[in-house]
């Protein structure tokens, strides 16, 4: 699996696998979600740290909040790059914009986000750990006018 970094884009290949597709040979609307989380999952990586590591400090970041615009379809065995881009949300949250496009092509086919909450292992808010400023740093923080 290719992942490349254009600041602040981090940029991961995923291959469509057939059980995500549904009977008009598309992948399943609520797969976005999953492969939104796979983008974010390589964004921690790429920044420096796994999400099992930053659980293992005593952070967890649900999703409070996820938005999906579908604008093209994708297809079982399609080669889609999901482009991964995080920013501040006040003290508390963060949010990861997503956009998924056929490898080697410019055509966007679906766009969102995510927003999500730093808590502890209760469920209590947190700010924002040192740990993700670093990573915002080192991958560049996405721009609220661009995204």
């Amino acid at each position: 699996m290719e992942v490349r970094h254009e600041k602040p884009w981090v940029i991961c290949q995923k291959r469509v696998p057939y059980g995500h597709t549904d009977q008009m040979g598309h992948v399943y609307y609520g797969h976005a979600l999953l492969y939104y989380e796979m983008g974010r999952t390589e964004w921690m990586r790429a920044g420096g740290i796994t999400y099992r590591q930053f659980e293992e400090l005593g952070f967890f970041v649900p999703v409070i909040e996820a938005h999906v615009r579908y604008r093209n379809r994708i297809f079982y065995d399609d080669l889609v790059e999901i482009y991964t881009a995080a920013r501040r949300e006040g003290r508390t949250k963060f949010r990861f914009d997503y956009v998924l496009r056929r490898a080697g092509e410019d055509a966007i086919l679906h766009e969102g986000y995510s927003i999500h909450a730093v808590v502890d292992e209760n469920a209590r808010p947190k700010r924002i750990p040192h740990a993700l400023f670093e990573m915002l740093k080192r991958l560049g923080e996405s721009n609220p006018e661009k995204t």
